[in-house]
């Protein structure tokens, strides 16, 4: 058998919020695997070191996680008044196949630092110290994120005292706007109500929020299913029944959504939608030993990713969270104490995030204006990967 030497491609290894990515510029990937096709997407697998029948990523850089299984593609903008374009591909660890189905909301805390650094951002816009503003187009889902970088001495400031439950240690604090983050090509519920009767063929039927904002997800109430809402990842992460139920449940309300045509699709669509399950705010203890108060968060909501509960919450989803709270009579609104808001302070497995959100009927529909939240990015690595000539 022939020899086939590595190649080395630049990228960089990242933490954004409570996720890690490997980036990449596009102009640095191989001629061939700077269009989208199977050659990039043979690439990225390869990199992140699936599939893995062993579902370890041993020989890769994913983290054996919906976390840590991501990649990164980003370049100067296409669109007027945008500063970078941002791709997000997220690799299934035991299966052969990336999704785009979606973003990576933590990942894009730290798009906008990725983007300074690697000199894609126009150096006047950049201050020697203060705040540089990224202009992010989000082209899995074709929308616009605000970015606002720290800037010290001409340089990304990654280091700071800004704390996030999921995260272990603080670094500077990243506030990422989502503009307009509900799906532009009709209502901000496809079922055009603000909870539904979901039918699951042989587990149930179920009210739901299905809501496409950030991304699309489908809300339902942790006591209709068993559980409190307090639950951390040991408590269902082993349980196979348990994530096969809900694995139907997703794809039947992704059918529901229009996502799919077929239930069948579900398999190949794991990045999207989010199936979340959310109840009222009660005392627990979370994974980090913190007792987290009932009078400090407004409800407890807790998200499956890739087919296991989240060990925090993905910023995409949080998104979602706060819209869906900003809408009176969600089961999201309602199991925050209903009533307008305009934030919500949620629990998670990791302790607790607030997220803003403001969303308002026009013409009989609802939709969403903007979602706020704070995230931190730091750099863990650069340089290059490397991974086999022919496996592209």
């Amino acid at each position: 058998m022939a020899h086939v030497p590595q190649i080395k491609v630049p990228a960089t290894y990242i933490r954004g919020g409570t996720s890690k990515g490997v980036f990449f510029r596009l102009q640095d990937l191989p001629e061939r695997c700077q269009v989208p096709g199977a050659a990039r997407d043979a690439l990225l697998m390869r990199v992140i070191g699936s599939p893995d029948p062993y579902g370890q990523q041993i020989d890769g850089m994913g983290g054996a996680t919906s976390s840590t299984s991501k990649t990164v593609i980003v370049a100067k903008s296409e669109q007027p008044e945008h500063d970078v374009d941002y791709l997000f591909g997220q690799v299934a660890i035991n299966k052969a196949f990336v999704d785009w189905s979606g973003n990576c909301g933590n990942l894009t805390a730290a798009v906008g630092a990725f983007a300074i650094a690697g000199g894609l951002v126009d150096a006047a816009r950049i201050p020697h110290n203060g705040i540089c503003t990224v202009r992010i187009w989000q082209k899995n889902i074709g929308k616009t994120i605000i970015a606002h970088v720290p800037i010290t001495n001409g340089e990304v400031q990654e280091t700071g005292d800004f704390e996030l439950d999921g995260v272990t240690f603080p670094a500077a604090e990243v506030v990422i706007e989502f503009m307009d983050p509900a799906d532009g090509e009709g209502s901000m519920f496809p079922t055009g109500n603000v909870v539904d009767d979901l039918e699951v063929p042989g587990v149930g039927t179920f009210k739901a929020t299905m809501i496409n904002s950030g991304i699309p997800t489908i809300f339902v109430n942790a006591a209709d299913i068993g559980y409190t809402g307090t639950e951390l990842q040991k408590d269902l992460n082993a349980d196979a029944e348990a994530l096969a139920r809900f694995e139907t449940m997703r794809a039947y309300g992704a059918l529901k959504m229009g996502l799919i045509a077929d239930i069948a699709e579900a398999a190949a669509r794991q990045h999207t939608p989010k199936i979340a399950f959310v109840a009222p705010a009660t005392e627990y203890v979370s994974s980090s030993g913190k007792t987290v108060a009932a009078g400090d968060i407004d409800c407890c909501v807790r998200a499956l990713s890739m087919g296991k509960l989240h060990h925090a919450m993905m910023g995409t989803a949080s998104v979602a969270i706060a819209t869906a709270a900003a809408v009176p009579g969600t089961l999201v609104n309602l199991a925050a104490g209903g009533g307008a808001r305009e934030a919500v302070t949620f629990g998670h497995p990791s302790g607790t995030l607030r997220v803003g959100a403001a969303a308002a009927q026009v013409d009989g529909e609802w939709t969403a204006t903007k979602a706020v939240m704070s995230r931190s990015a730091r750099v863990l690595m650069e340089g290059w990967v490397r991974v086999p000539g022919d496996a592209f």
